[in-house]
């Protein structure tokens, strides 16, 4: 209620990167004073309830309800969101060398929509200061993604070396990595979602998460690949199957999508990938279809498009182990996660269930 009566008009009236910068500053800033992490928590920390509570990757997840990639890209307010109420979040995507990303303006509202447009390019500070800020942030509350790209600069043949140098700066600060081969802003990414490209990149990323992981002496971080929207059902197949070859331990559906059905806004015309209400109901059919094509074997995040706890519950039940969100947190504010959150707990006792882990994959019974 504080959000959307006070702080949403004050930050839907400025620019929306300005207004992503000083969200992101605040949060930081307000943890660093003596009591601020505890304000934070007392405001809009979720109860936790044996109802949610999974692990998963040999992971604890308090509840099932994550923050995307994309809002804290440079890990500066891990501490803040890790009080809102969040069962885990994904900082970046971060690359080896710090990029300023594509011209401004790049991101856009189109609340008429409930949606998004950005295409922002990966702008990051780059793998040593991520590391830095990681290390800052000290022990930490919830799991921690690191979502993990390739400089703009730098070819698709060449694109594993990226990946392999982002895991090995910051293998010791994640606790599961993310490969993200879907975002529409870095010129060819997408390309790397099939064929021998696909296969030759998730080769190298798991052959230097191995590395790390006997050189730092660790039982193994799971690693998830970060899939589109917009892929044709061949093309879905092809790429789930070289994921389940590949080894990795799951898939996020999905990342934002180059569609511009059904929108009304004026900036429907802007470039850029689109997030929010417009892209719920096919990330939930890409799960479905992952989910199927996987099995059911194959830990899925679902994220697209998630604003109630009935859009994560049809997640859920298509297949999502964990969902994300991002546009919602922006249009409904932190006490999104508590409503999400009860709300599941509501469906998922009206359906008899006692764990949240029966109504995983429950649409394919």
């Amino acid at each position: 209620m504080l959000y959307k009566k006070l702080a949403k008009p004050i930050l839907f009236r400025m620019d929306p990167e300005k207004a992503h910068h000083l969200t992101i500053d605040g949060l930081s800033a307000v943890t660093r004073f003596p009591g601020g992490a505890q304000l934070l928590k007392s405001m809009y920390g979720v109860q936790n309830s044996p109802l949610m509570n999974q692990r998963i990757w040999g992971l604890e997840f308090a509840n099932p309800v994550g923050l995307a990639a994309g809002l804290d890209k440079n890990a500066k307010a891990v501490k803040g969101f890790s009080q809102l109420g969040f069962g885990f979040m994904e900082v970046g995507t971060i690359t080896p060398k710090p990029q300023s990303g594509n011209e401004l303006p790049r991101l856009f509202r189109l609340p008429e929509d409930r949606a998004l447009i950005n295409r922002m390019g990966f702008n990051n500070v780059g793998t040593d200061e991520m590391a830095h800020n990681l290390q800052k942030t000290g022990k930490r509350e919830i799991p921690v993604a690191i979502n993990i790209g390739k400089n703009k600069t730098t070819p698709n043949e060449q694109a594993e070396e990226d990946y392999r140098a982002c895991i090995r700066e910051l293998y010791t600060y994640g606790d599961f990595f993310v490969v993200n081969i879907s975002s529409p802003n870095t010129p060819d990414l997408r390309n790397l979602q099939h064929g021998n490209d696909l296969k030759r990149l998730l080769d190298a990323v798991t052959a230097e998460m191995q590395l790390q992981q006997q050189k730092n002496g660790h039982a193994g971080k799971p690693v998830l690949v970060k899939i589109a929207p917009d892929l044709t059902d061949d093309e879905l197949e092809l790429t789930v199957h070289a994921i389940k070859d590949s080894g990795v331990s799951g898939i996020i559906a999905t990342n934002t999508t180059l569609s511009r059905a059904g929108l009304v806004h004026a900036n429907r015309s802007q470039a850029g990938g689109l997030s929010g209400s417009p892209l719920t109901a096919r990330s939930t059919d890409v799960i479905r279809r992952v989910y199927q094509l996987t099995e059911g074997k194959l830990p899925i995040i679902g994220a697209g498009g998630i604003f109630t706890a009935k859009d994560a519950y049809d997640k859920i039940r298509a297949g999502a182990s964990l969902v994300e969100v991002y546009t919602g947190l922006i249009y409904e504010g932190p006490g999104i996660l508590t409503s999400i959150n009860q709300g599941l707990q509501d469906l998922l006792k009206k359906d008899g269930y006692t764990h949240i882990s029966q109504a995983i994959g429950a649409d394919h019974n």
